[in-house]
């Protein structure tokens, strides 16, 4: 192990301790494959703020409930959610609605008089996908309010569609942070957005994990695009633009990227993109003699990264604007899925939630309902929730995780 390597580790082992004991939650495992998986597991590390040092212990606090008091009266309504459900990174859309089915179920079983069900539209995470799809989102009035939608590139495509026809729109997982800089109205993200992150990554590394060599890889996605140029930025002179690389969307053989970081002989590598990409990515690092350590973000934050990239994945360093699932969380979760809590589970819980008590007090139109939500102040299980004028939380911090 390099000093560098080492720093970083014990650092990450002190955030482990302290994490897990202010989350006291449930870690995101992995099921056997056969790739020799079945003892890793996405694990909290630390949560750090933006300048990439440990954030004090906070206070627990009680999040909102979905069941609410249970004397909520309406007629029939439906949210919608869209993003990938199919797809190569499906597993991501997947996490998102059945976290919103678990607020549904825990509310419609206390509110007989209120049952609110979802209506789920599949993009497969594709910004054409979902142009054609939100139309008949907002051509149905019994649809509220949408969770979603799930990536950047979709919601880019498709914000102004959203803004036109009112609809209020809570994405628990796009976070490119161009997206609030288009003046709409009903556009609010449930977690921080790239330049939060990768600022906040950046700094981590290169201060608590003293990297000095750092090489970026980006694909060509929204999401990856705009989340490398804030790590870069985070990282300052540990940096190294003569080993960038770029990747793209979809691509499985990397062995020139491979054969350059070979070359340049980094510290650390820190890949910025989904795990569909990242997973082989990792793996051809490893079989190309690459040891490095590999970062990643919240688009590789999910059990599909380690199923998918095997023994590969283990040390990996992932970071996320997400919360890790608290224990009671993730018990119902599975018990209603049959699988564990992925990344934007807990967020796509907290604002289904959200629409749900706006619901329970009589915002039953996507107007009041907009209202209702653009006000809003409450606790939820990931974090605090309150917007401001452009739909960006007005607090929230960055979690980091590691594959153990």
């Amino acid at each position: 192990m390099t000093r560098t390597r080492g720093r970083v580790a014990r650092a990450v082992v002190v955030g482990a301790v302290a994490a897990l004991a202010l989350a006291g939650c449930s870690d995101k495992s992995t099921d056997d494959n056969g790739g020799g998986t079945a003892n890793l597991s996405i694990q909290p590390l630390v949560q750090i703020g933006p300048d990439g040092k440990e954030l004090p212990k906070s206070a627990g606090t009680t999040a909102a409930d979905p069941a609410g008091d249970g004397k909520a009266t309406c007629a029939p309504l439906n949210l919608a959610m869209a993003g990938p459900l199919t797809g190569g990174n499906a597993a991501l859309g997947i996490n998102v609605l059945m976290g919103v089915k678990l607020a549904l179920d825990k509310h419609n079983k206390a509110n007989p008089n209120c049952q609110v069900s979802v209506k789920q539209f599949d993009t497969e995470g594709k910004p054409q996908n979902a142009s054609g799809v939100v139309p008949t989102i907002v051509g149905d009035q019994s649809i509220v309010g949408l969770i979603g939608p799930t990536f950047s590139g979709e919601t880019k495509a498709t914000g102004q569609i959203i803004n036109d026809a009112g609809l209020p729109a809570l994405t628990a997982s796009a976070t490119n942070a161009t997206l609030s800089k288009n003046g709409w109205k009903t556009f609010f993200r449930g977690l921080n957005n790239d330049d939060d992150q990768g600022a906040a990554v950046g700094a981590y590394l290169a201060n608590t994990g003293g990297y000095k060599k750092v090489c970026v890889v980006a694909d060509n996605t929204d999401y990856g695009t705009g989340l490398a140029k804030t790590v870069i930025s985070g990282l300052g002179a540990a940096n190294d633009p003569s080993c960038a690389v770029n990747v793209k969307e979809g691509d499985k053989d990397f062995a020139a990227a491979i054969s350059k970081l070979n070359t340049a002989k980094p510290d650390a590598i820190f890949y910025a993109g989904y795990y569909a990409e990242s997973a082989p990515f990792v793996q051809q690092l490893r079989s190309g003699g690459v040891n490095a350590p590999f970062i990643s973000a919240d688009g590789s934050n999910d059990p599909e990264f380690v199923r998918q990239a095997g023994a590969a994945s283990k040390d990996a360093i992932l970071s996320c604007p997400c919360g890790p699932a608290p224990d009671k969380f993730a018990e119902e979760y599975k018990a209603l899925n049959g699988q564990a809590p992925g990344v934007y589970s807990v967020e796509a819980y907290d604002l289904t939630t959200i629409f749900l008590k706006g619901i329970d007090s009589g915002k039953v139109t996507r107007a009041d309902l907009l209202e209702f939500v653009r006000t809003y102040s409450g606790t939820g299980l990931s974090k605090p929730f309150k917007w401001d004028a452009t739909g960006e939380l007005s607090n929230a911090a960055i979690w980091v995780y590691q594959v153990k």
